[in-house]
């Protein structure tokens, strides 16, 4: 995927913010810190278009990203992240949850998971929580190039084990591991016509 424009468009925190435009959505969901704006910026051969931080839960809206002025990366907030009220967790939730399950113009979800630690429980629970709600995605494990060959062939098929049929794919925003992977699992999503909606 060539990248021509990636700019930045809203942050949103209750629905009616949301963009407007019928154009295809690709989500990115994953525990606060597994490196989901690094992942981003690297897609779009960007440095600081997603914020990254190495403190936890900095994304507290849904961020939108306009691609290319033909599809949307959409941010969400990073869950486990422990030091806010289980107020604001559960609103966060309510966002996240209600977003992807009603929104018409998300065309996948990216699932992300620290591939040094493997699927936490967290990510487990929302990996079940897209298989109930049949909504189509797949898994990138990220900081590949923190382990070994082995370390990282183990990781992956540990992750593997919990979707049989789903992707799964080891990726570096440092080394650039996975890029093509991913961008091509993607592209069959951004480049549909959507007339349907």
């Amino acid at each position: 995927m060539r990248i021509l424009s990636a700019e930045f468009v809203v942050s949103a925190s209750e629905p009616s913010q949301f963009p407007q435009e019928i154009r295809h959505e690709v989500a990115f969901i994953g525990r606060s810190n597994v490196g989901k704006s690094s992942l981003i910026n690297s897609l779009l051969s960007q440095r600081r278009l997603a914020y990254t931080s190495s403190t936890p839960g900095r994304t507290q809206q849904i961020n939108f990203f306009l691609i290319n002025q033909s599809f949307f990366f959409v941010d969400l907030p990073g869950y486990g992240y422990a030091k806010i009220s289980k107020a604001l967790r559960e609103s966060w939730k309510k966002l996240i949850e209600g977003y992807l399950k009603g929104r018409k113009q998300l065309a996948i979800t990216v699932l992300i998971v620290d591939s040094r630690i493997g699927p936490t429980q967290q990510d487990l629970q929302k990996l079940h929580w897209l298989q109930q709600n049949s909504l189509p995605f797949f898994i990138v494990c990220t900081k590949a190039d923190k382990l070994s060959k082995v370390e990282l062939q183990k990781s992956l098929k540990h992750t593997q084990s919990f979707s049989i049929d789903t992707p799964v794919v080891a990726y570096s925003a440092v080394e650039r591991i996975g890029h093509d992977q991913v961008w091509s699992l993607l592209h069959p999503y951004v480049k549909m016509k959507t007339s349907h909606f």
